[in-house]
């Protein structure tokens, strides 16, 4: 019984961002209808997989929701979607607005059969500028935006991606809190609307936020960039066995360090006199403190600067941090049982809340596992819904019991 229990969503996305927008809304609580093509999610064949079409990138983006499976180029399947979004709050698309408009589905279509619907479109690019109809990937909005710039100027000034989706993701939550705030702007008496999400505009100012820098002024007073962000070394500091992640910040923080390793002659150095100083030459501060790291072991590094308070992590790697003792203690990578694919890790929601806990109800639906018991909430009949399977219009999911073993090495049947 999460906070937004008792909210309906009717969501057509696909791949990342927008599944992982909508898996969000459903970890807090509401009913997430995932509606997929004929062809399904191309997530559900990315990484291995126990089972075809349920791999790990999919499972990871799509929990606490239904699936139906349905051919949206034809007239009746797009009925289908309308008669879902009768009874729907919000709609969630990450199709492209032309697509849509072709598809009868647009927020005119939906706003017709349910005007207080909240329409809520996770596009590339604003529709009022001249790359409206673009399509949008997570690589080429990183690079667009900025950040594989910035990527170059802090490294050995080759331009990379993050190697993790990152737009996806920023522009997912921000594609949430858009969302939240439509619906509570309609609690508060308002009406349905449409809500654009744009990729571009908003990676573009998660960006710039922090390296608009003297572009901030007109006329420009620098550059732009953050100099402490683009430090080369800014980085996971190398000890005498590994690495660990380190931030010395304000005053007090320096002063703890100093007098940890016994460094006067640096306490008394001007450079570290102020968070001025130090910013004016931060790469000879930070590289200092590289050299300094490099002394001693990982672990007591961890037992000298956490005695002195100052802020230190392990660095983790893929593995190691399954086994990290604060994620330990909050079973954040729980072991579950999936209906169809056996013990799976299932990651918590990060977020508490004292009255209305968000604990997850349901883990990543087959292919049109749940498109016959939503065709029937949506008042069609047994014989109108074999009539749709029949035509290939609707696809349903066997049973649990019939799903083939696939071994994940090969791909072969079991």
């Amino acid at each position: 019984m999460g906070p937004l229990e008792g909210v309906k969503i009717v969501d057509m996305t696909s791949v990342l961002m927008g599944p992982y927008a909508t898996q969000t809304l459903g970890d807090y609580g509401a009913d997430v209808i995932k509606i997929e093509s004929l062809d399904g999610d191309i997530t559900r064949q990315i990484g291995p997989a126990r089972h075809s079409g349920m791999g790990p990138v999919y499972l990871n983006a799509n929990r606490s929701k239904r699936s139906i499976a349905i051919d949206l180029k034809q007239p009746a399947g797009r009925e289908i979607v309308l008669r879902l979004a009768v009874a729907a709050d919000v709609l969630v698309t990450n199709i492209r607005p032309n697509a849509m408009r072709r598809l009868r589905l647009d927020y005119e279509r939906v706003s017709a059969v349910n005007p207080g619907i909240v329409y809520a479109c996770v596009c590339g690019f604003g529709a009022d500028g001249p790359y409206a109809d673009q399509p949008a990937y997570d690589d080429l909005l990183q690079g667009a935006s900025g950040l594989s710039h910035l990527m170059a100027r802090a490294g050995d000034g080759t331009p990379r991606y993050a190697p993790i989706a990152l737009a996806d993701r920023v522009v997912g939550l921000s594609a949430v809190n858009a969302i939240l705030a439509s619906l509570l702007q309609r609690a508060r008496g308002g009406r349905g609307q449409q809500v654009d999400i744009p990729m571009f505009e908003t990676m573009a100012a998660f960006v710039m936020g922090d390296h608009m820098g003297g572009l901030t002024f007109e006329p420009p007073l620098d550059g732009g960039g953050y100099a402490r962000h683009l430090s080369p070394d800014r980085r996971p500091y190398r000890t005498s066995d590994g690495h660990i992640c380190v931030i010395v910040y304000n005053d007090k923080q320096w002063a703890s360090f100093f007098r940890a390793v016994g460094r006067d002659d640096l306490a008394r150095n001007p450079i570290y006199a102020s968070f001025a100083s130090r910013m004016a030459a931060i790469d000879t501060v930070y590289a200092t403190l590289g050299q300094i790291l490099e002394t001693r072991t990982t672990a007591a590094w961890l037992q000298v600067l956490k005695a002195a308070d100052i802020p230190t992590m392990p660095m983790h790697d893929l593995e190691s941090i399954l086994g990290d003792p604060h994620l330990v203690a909050r079973n954040f990578f729980g072991v579950t049982e999936h209906p169809s694919e056996g013990p799976i890790r299932n990651m918590r929601v990060a977020v508490d809340w004292s009255e209305t806990p968000a604990i997850p109800n349901r883990l990543a639906p087959r292919f049109g596992e749940h498109s016959v018991e939503i065709l029937r909430e949506a008042g069609y009949s047994d014989v109108a819904i074999s009539a749709l399977s029949a035509s290939g219009i609707v696809h349903a999911a066997p049973s649990t019991r019939d799903v083939t073993s696939v071994d994940a090495a090969d791909g072969t049947a079991l």
